[in-house]
């Protein structure tokens, strides 16, 4: 494994010697083995170029070793030591599959680099434009709400009518936004995604890898209300119609971390993170945690078929920490 620093002008080498712009495999297709960061992992005589792509990050090359395979049904999984930059497991984390809602840490790094907590968003009537039984807050054409109670909903609750009004609102249409998801995906190095909605609803052309959902997870750490939200349990606020009335809304957070319906093992702090699920996705997970010293990690486990297998997946990874 080895540790690259990022910069733009790698991206225009990335695309010589990888092809960019050339069509990327339906997803659940196979599992990946030459995106860009591989490359760069597997290649020796490009030591100046990985050193400048990126310090901060791991890249898992498929020489490295990691111990005892964990016993899972999921698709996808990884932990990463954030600390000593350091990948503790990995497997097929290459692989692009359907991201459900852990696309919403994406509608969420684009709100919080775009706008302020104070901006208001207005919802319009696109809002009702979800598949029957998708999860939402009860928004009305015309309710309005700051950035800052969105963001709490979206990642609290994974609201997909909250989805959808943030990316209306901050990219000026849906498609403007879903533009600024994926030019950011690039630029942060996420190359196996494609983003086809703010919210994670099933779309075949709509995938991600483990990798890069930690990627993306890294990037929304870097604002402080990302961390300060994905450790809350649960959230109320009041919010205003079209005529200015309350309306008054509390939800509880969808990770069974948080709600106290899992524990973790001993020796780890589960901080947060963003759940998933949709019947093509299967159950997902993200989580930024800490050990016994405070130091962080970022695990992922995708494609479970529950939630059980899940959270015994994750905690399977979590056990991996060091103590």
């Amino acid at each position: 494994m080895k540790c690259i620093n990022k910069f733009l002008p790698v991206l225009l080498a990335v695309c010589l010697l990888t092809g960019c712009g050339r069509s990327l495999p339906f997803p659940y297709s196979e599992n990946k083995t030459d995106v860009s960061y591989r490359l760069f992992a597997k290649t020796s005589g490009n030591s100046d170029i990985a050193q400048s792509y990126a310090s901060s990050l791991c890249v898992v090359d498929e020489t490295d070793s990691f111990g005892t395979p964990i016993e899972s049904q999921a698709l996808s999984l990884g932990l990463f030591d954030l600390s000593r930059i350091h990948t503790i497991y990995a497997e097929n984390v290459y692989a692009q599959v359907y991201p459900a809602s852990l696309t919403k840490v994406m509608t969420a790094l684009i709100a919080l680099k775009y706008s302020t907590p104070e901006t208001v968003l207005t919802a319009s009537s696109n809002i009702y434009n979800l598949e029957a039984g998708a999860q939402t807050c009860g928004l009305a054409a015309g309710d309005t709400m700051t950035v800052d109670q969105a963001l709490r909903l979206l990642l609290i609750y994974s609201a997909n009518d909250v989805a959808i009004m943030i990316a209306e609102n901050i990219g000026g249409s849906v498609e403007g936004f879903l533009s600024m998801m994926n030019t950011e995906a690039t630029r942060i190095g996420a190359t196996g995604t494609n983003f086809i909605n703010s919210s994670g609803l099933n779309d075949s052309e709509h995938y991600s890898t483990a990798y890069d959902l930690y990627l993306i997870f890294q990037e929304a750490m870097k604002y402080d209300l990302f961390s300060e939200i994905i450790n809350m349990s649960s959230y109320s606020t009041v919010y205003h119609d079209l005529s200015g009335g309350e309306k008054h809304i509390e939800v509880k957070s969808t990770d069974w971390y948080l709600r106290g319906e899992v524990a973790a093992p001993s020796g780890v702090t589960v901080i947060g993170g963003k759940t998933g699920t949709t019947n093509a996705a299967g159950h997902c997970l993200i989580l930024l945690s800490r050990d016994v010293s405070g130091k962080p990690y970022i695990s992922v486990v995708m494609g479970a078929s529950d939630n059980r297998t899940l959270y015994e997946s994750m905690n399977s990874l979590l056990q991996r920490i060091p103590n």
